[in-house]
């Protein structure tokens, strides 16, 4: 069994508020000069939100207080 495959076997069975605190961990480890590749339709997607954005039809959050909320309805304090 890979390394990788390992981890994710003990990941898996982590309970659900675990795992979902180490994909968050995971996600800001990655540095920003190493963005995710993404499909051609995730590309206009963002392109179609960023476009939103910048026409100010669309109203922003705080992505701590998006965070917060989500945690708080599915799975107990976010801190």
């Amino acid at each position: 069994m890979s390394n990788y495959q390992a981890v994710l076997s003990a990941a898996s069975s982590l309970p659900i508020t675990e795992r979902l605190q180490l994909i968050d961990e995971l996600a800001s480890g990655v540095p920003d000069d190493q963005p995710p590749q993404l499909s051609d339709s995730w590309l206009e997607e963002i392109c179609r939100r960023s476009a939103e954005i910048d026409g100010g039809t669309v109203e922003t959050e705080d992505w701590l207080d998006v965070k917060a909320r989500l945690f708080s309805k599915h799975v107990g304090d976010a801190n």
